[in-house]
């Protein structure tokens, strides 16, 4: 049998205006990037701990709008949601709506290998986080919430700008989007995964795309993985993760199914976003509809690139 090339990319969001540091933004992913490549790197090293490495490295970023640092909802709560998903089985655990943990991801993960179940939400899935057989350390509520993010709240409150279906549509200072990570490892298989904390001044238990499957995540050795960001309801109503994959599977290189894809959310729905993929040959791939949107992607002969700019240059 032989050895399939590693390959990693992540995403910190895609996004048509910002107040914060591009610089920050993008050292965030390229940390990420970093993180997902060291478990690559090492023998026996599965997409599944990557992505869960690069993730928890975004969740643990108060840069980024996922764990730490996530957007608050209408009351100034944190309300976090988290996928991850393995190509070689398509075994999947989601959490959605969760406040207790620093890193929703690994939460996610526990609901995909301890029980039955793909997604678990809000309370249930809070005191699943700390039942002993997740061994997930538990934060304070206070621990999530940065003064960013109570600020950007604020705005939102004084000019009671919601975004709309048209994903341009934000407020200043509205934060990053979503985070996600895929990951091909040395046996040829793929994994995905997304963790957000939503959109600021959202309605308490609002849930966007990112715990659904299809939507805010697909993977499967067969094909390729996907990740997605932007407008959650926009990307759920067209499940833009696996209409991307579709696109690959009919032919099409990452680059191109990824703007295909978003090329038809926002003919159909009016959406804005961004997506990453890598085909299971270990092609990678990324585009994206807002103005920015920071990658980083990490194999054997590239190493590392990153950038901010929406348009796969490679």
């Amino acid at each position: 049998m032989s050895r399939s090339q590693p390959a990693i990319i992540v995403h910190g969001g895609a996004v048509s205006r910002h107040s914060y540091s591009l610089s920050a933004w993008r050292a965030s992913v390229e940390d990420a990037a970093r993180a997902g490549w060291a478990v690559l790197e090492k023998s026996g090293g599965t997409a599944l701990d990557a992505v869960e490495a690069a993730i928890r490295s975004m969740e643990s970023n108060p840069v980024c709008n996922a764990g730490i640092g996530s957007c608050l909802t209408s009351d100034g709560r944190v309300e976090m949601d988290a996928i991850i998903m393995n190509g070689s089985n398509l075994d999947v655990g989601a959490v959605a709506c969760v406040n207790s943990v620093e890193n929703p991801v690994t939460l996610a993960r526990k609901v995909m290998e301890k029980t039955d179940h793909v997604l678990l939400v809000g309370e249930g899935a809070n005191q699943f986080a700390a039942a002993e057989q997740t061994g997930i350390p538990t934060v304070s509520k206070e621990t999530l919430i940065t003064e960013q993010r109570k600020s950007e709240l604020e705005k939102f409150r004084q000019f009671r700008k919601a975004v709309k279906a048209d994903f341009n549509v934000q407020i200043d200072g509205g934060g990053h989007d979503t985070v996600g990570a895929v990951a091909l490892d040395s046996s040829g298989n793929l994994a995905a995964g997304t963790s957000t904390g939503g959109i600021t001044g959202k309605l308490p238990g609002r849930v966007g795309d990112v715990p659904i499957v299809g939507c805010g995540v697909y993977a499967d050795n067969s094909i390729g993985a996907a990740s997605t960001t932007g407008h959650g309801e926009s990307i759920a109503k067209v499940t833009l993760a696996r209409q991307a994959l579709w696109f690959v599977e009919a032919g099409r290189s990452p680059d191109e199914a990824a703007k295909d894809a978003l090329d038809g959310m926002l003919s159909r729905v009016r959406g804005r976003g961004g997506i990453i993929i890598i085909s299971k040959d270990a092609r990678i791939g990324f585009n994206c509809s807002t103005d920015d949107m920071a990658w980083a992607y990490c194999n054997a002969r590239e190493g590392l690139k990153s950038g901010t700019n929406c348009h796969s240059s490679k």
